[in-house]
């Protein structure tokens, strides 16, 4: 363990941690500290690992840092106890879902999971703080399902897995998506009913889940998504009543058609809107 001299602003710990199996963890420090302080663990090689402390402000001198030197390291070594989630979290999310799917044309071949972050994996966008934004896997010849890891791509705005071989449920966890724009799930073969915690997504634009065997009503909590503009459950194994609540007023009924057991638009209430689905 050695201090190498660096300018007092950007000052750097290097040592081996070979046992350290995080690719990156990120702790952010902001009340042990008179100053904000983030602490990022990058993996420059397979032997050791180097600690940078990145102070916002730093009106203090470096000897006032070193007279917390050992409350930062206490944080530091409490913090590599903490769960793999504060490590490469949402490439750990991603490959758990290459892990459920069959990819027989090695769409998801460069989705390697050593590397630091997915952000240059194939399919895959992030913004310029390396968080995930879209996963474009539309048409890809892929079967499998989905899994409920997803819900922790906290930045993710566009989820693309149409026209693919999709089977079992749609994830509550989606719900946590706060950031969602666009769920485009149509064309494949999901089953179960539509997550109730999918009218948690408040920004959400696009729900496009046509095409697949879904059942159960159209959740009323949808109604409360007021970004909403495009919705099309059609050609699935819906029931109860047609919404038309919210954004529900302006969707063309064409896009509820051949549900067999759905009815038309609720009238004033007097239809139950989970008519049918006993």
């Amino acid at each position: 363990m050695f201090y190498s001299a660096v300018p007092k602003t950007d000052p750097t710990l290097s040592f081996p941690l070979s046992h350290f199996t995080f690719s990156s963890l990120v702790v952010r420090l902001t009340d042990s500290f008179p100053f904000p302080i983030s602490i990022t663990l990058h993996n420059r090689n397979p032997s050791s690992l180097q600690i940078r402390c990145c102070f916002a402000t730093l009106s203090s001198s470096v000897t006032v840092m070193a007279a917390s030197a050992l409350s930062l390291w206490s944080l530091f070594f409490a913090a590599l106890a903490l769960p793999a989630a504060f490590g490469n979290s949402e490439g750990d999310a991603l490959y758990t879902l290459r892990r459920s799917l069959s990819d027989p044309d090695n769409v998801l071949q460069s989705w390697d999971p050593t590397l630091v972050n997915p952000c240059t994996w194939f399919h895959i966008t992030c913004n310029q703080d390396n968080r995930v934004t879209r996963v474009d896997l539309g048409n890809s010849n892929l079967s499998g399902h989905l899994v409920p890891e997803l819900g922790k791509l906290e930045h993710l705005q566009y989820l693309e897995l149409y026209k693919n071989n999709l089977h079992g449920t749609i994830p509550a966890e989606l719900g946590n998506l706060k950031n969602l724009i666009s769920l485009d799930l149509y064309n494949n073969n999901i089953t179960g009913t539509i997550p109730s915690q999918l009218g948690k997504l408040k920004s959400l634009v696009f729900l496009r889940i046509n095409d697949n065997q879904l059942t159960g009503p159209i959740p009323r909590e949808l109604g409360g998504v007021s970004s909403l503009k495009v919705v099309d459950v059609s050609n699935n194994d819906l029931c109860g009543t047609i919404p038309t609540n919210g954004p529900f007023e302006h969707i063309p009924l064409n896009n509820f058609e051949h549900n067999p057991r759905l009815e038309g638009p609720e009238l004033l209430g007097l239809a139950s809107y989970d008519t049918n689905c006993s």
